[in-house]
């Protein structure tokens, strides 16, 4: 009876060496996939790590970006704030054109014209006509 039971505990002994190899292959398989997960795991922290880096350089950058913005935006508005505006501007053309500087004759001008006219009347007129014609110009040369 002995060697009966030496027969049968072979394939016994050879099935469970068969499971044990493969639950061994099964648990070094998992440790390859643990290992490969954690290293993975490693590189995708690593790579949010300078990602969060960079966007905090970003984020600094847009910061002092607005920052410099809204001071360069201030100072505009300060100096439209000192510049002149419509109304102003439209008051200042009417008097310009009240005046029309360029409408007003010069006393050369006026001197040559009144030459002119004397000497053309010295033609046609007499004297007394001149003298009246003299006095309506009086103005213009400063006798009134």
């Amino acid at each position: 009876m002995a060697k009966e039971q030496i027969p049968m505990q072979e394939p016994i002994s050879y099935e469970i060496g068969l499971k044990l190899r493969d639950l061994e292959e099964s648990e070094r398989l998992m440790k390859e996939r643990v290992i490969m997960i954690g290293n993975n795991f490693i590189e995708s922290q690593d790579k949010n790590r300078s990602e969060i880096i960079e966007l905090k350089k970003i984020i600094y950058e847009l910061q002092s970006d607005t920052k410099r913005l809204k001071e360069i935006i201030q100072s505009l508005s300060e100096e439209i704030e000192k510049s002149a505006r419509r109304e102003e501007i439209a008051i200042l053309s009417r008097q310009f054109k009240m005046f029309e500087p360029l409408h007003y004759a010069r006393i050369e001008d006026i001197d040559k014209i009144v030459e002119e006219k004397i000497n053309k009347h010295n033609n046609s007129k007499n004297k007394e006509e001149l003298i009246k014609d003299d006095k309506k110009h009086e103005f213009w040369r400063g006798k009134v």
